[in-house]
């Protein structure tokens, strides 16, 4: 099976060799589970089709999906046409709340401020500790969406579409190191030192990014009519 990264925002340099968000998402899911290729839509780099693959995957982005870019109108229009082709679809926070903006859900920089660090979510009747690092929010879910996931601060933390699309808020491929380099070299000066201070005390918490991988790639293998 044939997994398509859209990868809408690098990583700071500092973090990444590569400044590539695809191969967190590789390791997350693992090198041999799927076929991957990638494009980079921020960069202005679209698939030809969207049957370029048998599944997509958006990653996360410093932009806000309701901000003037030339290349969020494609991609909207990209997600729109996978829904109605029945293409699967996986969203990770950026990529959460542009299928959410796309398919008529409404997004904005949340008034009560950011969430950072490893948070309790629970989903489907669990919880799971999964690393977060956003502000904006889907603050109006779609109608076709149905809430799986939520906590007291973000209400609609992961979203499912009539079972083609399945989309999260927080960052399963992010680990611990990684939100500490965030703090470093991003969060100071952006994020209010109180919540970065209180992320970084709670960085030594066990995550449970290996089960939403799992999640993902069962997603992804699901057969659909």
């Amino acid at each position: 099976m044939k997994i398509g990264i859209l990868i809408t925002g690098h990583p700071p340099q500092e973090l990444s060799e590569d400044g590539r968000y695809d191969a967190y998402f590789r390791r997350l899911l693992g090198e041999d589970t799927f076929d991957y290729a990638s494009w980079s839509v921020v960069d202005g780099e679209m698939p030809a089709s969207i049957h370029d693959a048998d599944g997509w995957l958006i990653t996360g982005s410093r932009h806000g999906a309701y901000e003037d870019h030339d290349w969020i109108p494609p991609l909207e229009q990209f997600i729109r046409d996978c829904h109605a082709a029945r293409v699967p679809m996986i969203g990770v926070c950026f990529g959460h709340q542009i299928i959410a903006q796309a398919m008529g859900g409404k997004v904005e920089k949340y008034s009560k401020g950011w969430s950072v660090g490893p948070t309790d979510y629970q989903i489907e009747g669990k919880t799971y500790a999964i690393n977060a690092w956003h502000q904006d929010q889907v603050v109006e879910k779609p109608e076709s969406a149905k809430v799986m996931g939520s906590t007291d601060f973000c209400a609609n933390a992961a979203l499912l579409y009539d079972d083609l699309f399945w989309t999260i808020q927080p960052h399963p491929e992010y680990e611990n190191s990684f939100i500490d380099g965030l703090i470093r070299y991003r969060g100071r000066g952006l994020v209010p030192d109180a919540l970065l201070d209180a992320a970084t005390g709670k960085l030594d918490t066990p995550l449970d990014s290996p089960k939403i991988a799992q999640q993902m790639i069962d997603f992804f293998k699901k057969e659909r009519a």
